[in-house]
């Protein structure tokens, strides 16, 4: 028995070092036979061999507004793209890095072979495994041009000293090791590769949303190690930290991509308006810092590959029975409704528009984002208010004040159970426990 006891516990034992070699040489072998380290730096060179140009910085500035750069790479009361600012993890705070050319503590002394080496490999210009609050999955889509355009543009800006702050993860995350077995169970570069059978227009839609757009980062559940899906998952989950549910974007039902007319899209992407909806929460944040910017062929191209995922679902949407609303609840959410909503959004719910035409408080009759089956967002909005972004295309939007200090958890439940059960509406009863839970999630 001792001896069967003792070759389990060798089998076991070489199992797990197999396992730990795996993990070594999967992401770290490549690095020490052949990628530079940090007792061998790479040459600095602000681009490789490919000389800078006009039209190649023009380019990579308008790469870095489509991947929205500047959102996570500036610090408030900080220059743009120096870095430094916080950004929440279930598992700590990471700090992003200093995107300008400083010499010492940014990017000037980056090749064009160090920057795609981040952005394909995850690794930074020593090799050290970058944490994945950078979106590698989603650069690693990025093509070389496109990555040397990039770092073009960065390196033609004013470069700002500012060191990079540690980050404050828990232990052992964000130490090598973890990083390398995370990366071993969840990462492989992904180089885009078109689709033959699609049009050029599909396949420049698919390449800015799976690269540059990094919409799965928001758009995909993650799992208890904060890894999402796939880079081309867009079925939806609830954004930890900020709490906010980011929609399927492959259900008509959560989002209305599969019968919205294209141009509609394309408005919503341009303009953070459209005529059946809004966009608010960091949704905005994306139109207002990115999305913008974007060529109308590009935005285009976008609208056609999103639709077309849409369509692709062919089991229809169906709407779960709900329980009835007791009668205390109902009475509270009319009352609630008719004090704080009706004169803006209507008696009926059917919103307000401009002399122009344009949406001033959208429609709640009918509302797909009304009736989504997680109400984190509507909790959001009612406690700290709804803004759509100021665009070129809509740079007056009208917006929705915060309740969080007028009216309590169960004021809102009950009126968000209002919204989701009138006017033809099919959503569920939202909770006050829901709406606690969001409210002591922001602390308040």
């Amino acid at each position: 028995m001792k001896k069967s006891t003792s070759r389990i516990g060798l089998s076991l034992m070489g199992v797990l070092l197999a396992l730990a070699a795996y993990v070594v040489v999967d992401n770290w072998g490549s690095h020490w036979f052949g990628r530079p380290n940090a007792s061998t730096p790479a040459p600095a060179s602000p681009i490789g061999n490919a000389p800078q140009n006009a039209a190649q910085i023009e380019r990579g500035q308008y790469l870095a507004r489509v991947g929205n750069c500047i959102a996570c790479h500036s610090a408030k009361g900080m220059p743009p793209l120096a870095g430094g600012r916080r950004i929440d993890t279930p598992f700590g705070g990471v700090f992003s890095s200093n995107l300008t050319p400083d010499p010492a503590t940014g990017l000037g002394q980056w090749s064009a072979d160090d920057f795609w080496q981040a952005l394909h490999h995850g690794r930074s210009k020593n090799g050290r495994l970058l944490v994945p609050a950078f979106p590698y999955n989603h650069t690693s889509v990025i093509t070389r041009e496109d990555s040397d355009a990039l770092l073009a543009w960065l390196h033609s800006l004013a470069p700002v000293q500012q060191a990079p702050t540690p980050h404050t993860l828990m232990w052992p995350v964000g130490t090598q090791p973890a990083l390398a077995v995370w990366r071993s169970l969840f990462f492989k570069p992904t180089p885009f590769v078109a689709d033959a059978k699609q049009s050029a227009e599909w396949n420049r839609g698919a390449y800015l949303v799976q690269g540059l757009g990094h919409c799965a980062a928001c758009h995909s559940p993650r799992n208890a190690l904060g890894a999402s899906g796939p880079v081309d998952e867009l079925s939806g989950g609830l954004m930890p930290i900020v709490n906010w549910y980011a929609p399927d974007l492959t259900r008509d039902r959560e989002t209305g991509l599969a019968s919205t007319p294209l141009a509609e899209i394309v408005r919503l992407l341009g303009t953070g308006t459209s005529a059946q909806a809004q966009t608010s929460g960091p949704m905005a944040e994306v139109v207002q810092h990115g999305t913008q910017y974007m060529k109308p062929a590009d935005l285009q191209a976008m609208a056609v590959y999103l639709q077309s995922r849409a369509q692709k679902i062919s089991a229809a949407d169906t709407t779960a029975a709900r329980a009835p609303v007791s009668l205390r609840v109902a009475e509270m959410g009319l009352k609630t409704y008719e004090r704080h909503c009706a004169q803006c959004h209507g008696d009926q719910g059917q919103g307000v528009r401009t002399s122009s035409g344009q949406v001033a408080y959208p429609a709640l009759a009918g509302n797909r984002a009304v009736q989504l089956r997680d109400p984190t967002n509507l909790v959001q909005m009612v406690l700290y208010g709804g803004y759509a972004p100021a665009t070129a295309g809509h740079p007056r939007p009208f917006g929705m004040p915060p309740f969080v200090l007028e009216l309590d958890d169960r004021d809102i439940a009950a009126v968000l159970t209002h919204l989701r059960t009138q006017w033809g509406n099919q959503g569920g009863e939202v909770t006050a426990l829901q709406v606690n839970r969001i409210r002591a999630s922001q602390d308040h």
